[in-house]
């Protein structure tokens, strides 16, 4: 059975019009906390399937690392970033 997560944000508007939000994921065996920046704001349900997105990417990235395999190296997201509470 899969572990339900809870992602809260918050959002705050930069001087250059970006939209910085900060989410947290409650878990209880790998509490995270991040940064997304969005170039415009968006609807509370739009930036929570985008985190979810970005962070399935990361995931899928990371356990697809065989060396015998080609498969081309997955570009760096600087507007998107992940920490463990």
């Amino acid at each position: 059975m899969e572990n339900q997560e809870k992602i809260s944000i918050t959002t705050k508007t930069l001087a250059s019009g970006n939209c910085q939000v900060k989410f947290f994921i409650e878990n209880e065996e790998k509490p995270q906390y991040g940064y997304l920046l969005v170039s415009e704001p968006k609807p509370v349900g739009e930036i929570i399937d985008e985190i979810k997105q970005r962070m399935e990417r990361r995931k899928s990235s990371t356990f697809s690392m065989n060396p015998y395999l080609s498969i081309p190296q997955v570009q760096e997201d600087h507007n998107f970033y992940l920490f463990s509470a």
